[in-house]
């Protein structure tokens, strides 16, 4: 019985986060996913018509194709540089927190600053390309060729990779030191150590930073729009942009039906992540 009413007190302060999860959150998405079936001009039903054009536009195919792209490359990218740059910095204790200090730098700087250096260093006559000319080197238009895909995946990442650092190395600092110490009794190397015990107990911290990097990933358009407008070169062409335009036109059901298809995948993605990280454990 006291157990029951020690629940009951619980479930009571959780009830102000449901009903705001349900209002804010909850309730707007069954409206979009109810939009997504109507036409946004006469608000007739249209059954799966929203869907078929949204997958039969070449601007989405586009951006849908850009935006996989952005994040095969960058997920894995950030998730291993991160690791690698957190396991030195443990290895080397003396001013540590100076260095995860100097990686935290960039998520301080504001988004206004992020894109006067863009606009610095990849313009056609930028800093690069003058720094490439000194070498006699061929200067890149980086901004309206396919190189600027690389420079979205620079600016990511050199954005993203202090927070996940941190992430690491709070992950690294919970495992016991003395499993390392038997490990070394018993003749495992630095390799071994690694593979055997660091990697198996940073599991749970795998799977939070690979969920926060695909996040965070999404944050990446407003440097892009910012820097390259509404319609960038073609390789930088992010779902964000297609969405963006469409609010502009109003193509509200478009819009609604590729959001439903966007958030599926991304709920598939995370639930796929965590039966991966259950199956490991």
């Amino acid at each position: 019985m006291k157990r029951r009413k020690r629940e009951l007190k619980g479930l009571f302060f959780l009830i102000p986060s449901f009903a705001g999860v349900g209002i804010f959150w909850l309730v707007p998405f069954l409206d979009v996913v109810r939009r997504s079936f109507f036409s946004a001009v006469s608000g007739t039903f249209t059954g799966l018509k929203n869907y078929q054009s949204v997958f039969e536009n070449q601007a989405f195919r586009l951006a849908a194709g850009n935006t996989l792209r952005f994040f095969a490359v960058c997920i894995p990218a950030l998730v291993l540089l991160s690791l690698l740059i957190a396991v030195l910095l443990t290895k080397r204790k003396k001013g540590m927190q100076l260095l995860k200090s100097m990686f935290l730098l960039p998520m301080a700087i504001p988004v206004a600053s992020v894109v006067l250096l863009w606009k610095v260093l990849f313009h056609e006559n930028g800093l690069l390309n003058h720094l490439f000319s000194l070498f006699s080197l061929n200067g890149v238009d980086w901004m309206n060729t396919g190189a600027s895909f690389g420079v979205l995946v620079v600016s990511y990442l050199w954005r993203n990779l202090g927070y996940d650092v941190v992430l690491w190395v709070a992950g690294l600092g919970a495992i016991p030191s003395a499993m390392y110490d038997a490990a070394k009794v018993d003749g495992a190397g630095e390799w071994k150590c690694f593979f055997f015990i660091t990697l198996p107990n940073l599991l749970p911290s795998m799977f939070t930073i690979v969920v926060l990097s695909l996040l965070n990933g999404f944050k990446v358009f407003r440097e892009a729009y910012l820097v390259a407008g509404d319609y960038p070169q073609d390789s930088m062409y992010l779902l964000q942009h297609l969405f963006n335009n469409w609010y502009r036109d109003l193509a509200l059901d478009k819009m609604a039906a590729a959001a439903v298809v966007t958030g599926a995948v991304i709920l598939l993605l995370i639930l796929a992540l965590q039966k991966a990280w259950e199956g490991e454990k």
